[in-house]
């Protein structure tokens, strides 16, 4: 089935109708200057980078990787690589070599989009990486070499014309959201061009703007949540939007909401942890008159948050679950639902969710069991990129599994339990315990590792790691910090330990694998519980 182009569907229709002088995009930076963009720009701007792509032989279906902040020119490139019909991939910016290894490896990148301080990390990795022919940056004025271009000069000399099908089949590549699994590598989950109307349907049952009201997701758009519903979603909806450039700062924050009087929010329930450590007295100093509604996503919003949210900002917070594999929110919490603390809420019209056993026995209201959704729903990923074995593993038949335990209760509200496997979700993060291990296994005073995840008041989780260490080898604070740097670089800032306990052995069972929960257990000062099958 034919379905409008992301790149179509996002800027250019509204050139064509007319439109295209209207703001698209008004963008705050780090030290609040403002600044407006129009669809008629990004438009401009994309076909640019899409002529570029195409004279460097990226064709349909080759992957260009996005590794810069978020900017106004990340949306550029990411709509001309939709326009050139390659497969955007969003990187954040804070991954390590290792981490970035594994990512662009996967992705098969034929084109790196960068900038000057993070060029050294691509160089680093450029000879494992045959499938990368050139690198882009936006910030050189001139080229580096044959390889490594200035795509500002190329841009300043290209024309913003780019003929390209405003139709296209709907199963066409469009973007990959790579994500973390507790074991192996990060898996590339791919989304395809007919995902975006059910990602603009989700956006209106949930969000339910109204014409003239001023949003603001503050997700990263390397994140699912940030491309999709900081992206997609609004520009596919002709949404007057705000982002800004910067990452979690209580000030700016709270000054964006009021002197743009923002009508809707959506963030993560970490950024509001983190406000709810601040004075009391600095909220009283704004006016957040203007907001109609707060949304969170990325992990559970607990009771606690949600009362504190609601009394501080004296509105409704509406919390949404959803993944990168489903490419859109699938249960969630919206008016005129009465909001039950610390609920997920309910599927969204046209998804239907289960409890299910191991044995995929749908389970009955109050039984806790695998959150599972019926396949069906427009936005769902289409594979994971050259990982089709791993892709199986999470479909029994027409149910998708989702790796999540939760439960309904009687009157349809579905309540987060935890992952089912050992992913730590830390502040919003996916960390893999096996990519923390694996880097800290590199170090030469450490013999065996074991990584969880602990509750965290800011964070969600906190990552915790126990290390053995060789031959009676010290603990020392120049120790603790070479591992802490050694994980940032391999893996990500994201990724490093909050705590290190060492340990004398690893509890692992016969077959060799980690038993976390009874590390978890320990760390809590709880009952191990059955320990028999231990090595």
């Amino acid at each position: 089935m034919k379905v409008e182009n992301i790149a179509y569907a996002c800027v250019t229709r509204f050139v064509e109708s007319g439109e295209g002088n209207r703001e698209a995009l008004h963008w705050v930076d780090t030290d609040l200057t403002e600044s407006s963009y129009s669809f008629e720009y990004f438009d401009r701007e994309a076909s640019r980078v899409a002529t570029i792509l195409r004279q460097l032989g990226v064709t349909q279906g080759d992957t260009v990787s996005i590794f810069i902040p978020r900017s106004p020119i990340l949306i550029s490139v990411f709509f001309g690589i939709q326009k050139a019909l390659g497969i955007s991939c969003i990187l954040f910016g804070t991954l390590g070599e290792e981490g970035l290894l594994d990512r662009l490896s996967n992705s098969n990148a034929k084109v790196v989009i960068t900038r000057k301080s993070l060029l050294r990390k691509i160089l680093a990795i450029k000879d494992k990486l045959p499938a990368l022919q050139k690198i882009l940056t936006i910030d050189h004025d001139d080229h580096q070499s044959d390889t490594v271009l200035s795509l500002k000069k190329l841009m300043a000399e290209t024309k913003a014309v780019f003929d390209y099908p405003h139709m296209v089949d709907g199963e066409t590549p469009a973007f990959l959201q790579y994500t973390s699994g507790s074991t192996g590598k990060p898996k590339g989950a791919l989304h395809a061009h007919g995902a975006l109307e059910d990602m603009r349907q989700s956006f209106r049952d949930i969000m339910q703007l109204e014409a003239e009201d001023l949003y603001w997701c503050t997700a990263d758009p390397a994140w699912i949540t940030g491309i999709v519903y900081g992206v997609l979603a609004p520009f596919g909806t002709g949404t007057r939007q705000v982002q800004y450039s910067g990452t979690y700062n209580a000030d700016n924050w709270l000054k964006i909401l009021e002197n743009l009087k923002v009508n809707i929010w959506y963030t993560a329930p970490t950024a509001l942890r983190m406000l709810m450590q601040e004075d009391e007295n600095k909220f009283s100093q704004y006016d957040f008159s203007s907001l109609k509604r707060m949304y969170s996503v990325g992990e559970p919003l607990n009771p606690e948050i949600y009362h504190w949210g609601k009394k501080v900002f004296k509105v409704e917070i509406y919390d949404t679950w959803w993944q990168s594999e489903t490419g859109s929110m699938m249960i969630g919490n919206h008016p005129p639902m009465m909001v039950k603390p610390g609920s997920m809420g309910k599927p969204r019209a046209g998804v239907e969710a289960l409890i299910c056993d191991d044995d995929m026995r749908i389970q009955p209201d109050g039984k806790q069991g695998l959150l599972c959704l019926r396949k069906g729903w427009g936005s769902m990923f289409r594979n994971y990129f050259r990982n089709e074995a791993a892709y199986a593993e999470k479909f029994n038949g027409d149910i998708y599994i989702t790796g999540d335990l939760a439960w309904r209760d009687e009157e349809g509200y579905f309540w987060y339990v935890s992952r089912a496997d050992d992913v730590i979700n830390t502040a919003g993060h996916l960390v893999g315990p096996f990519e923390v291990e694996s880097a800290l296994l590199e170090i030469e005073e450490i013999v065996d590792v074991a990584v969880i995840g602990a509750d965290d008041p800011i964070l969600h989780k906190r990552i915790i790691a126990f290390v053995k260490l060789r031959n009676d080898q010290p603990w020392t604070k120049e120790l603790e910090l070479k591992c802490r740097i050694y994980v940032s670089n391999k893996v990500s800032t994201t990724a490093i330990p909050a705590e290190f306990h060492v340990i004398d052995s690893v509890p692992k069972n016969q077959s060799g694998k980690i038993l976390r929960r009874v590390l978890k257990a320990i760390y809590e000062g709880k009952d191990p519980g059955d320990t028999s099958t231990m090595e």
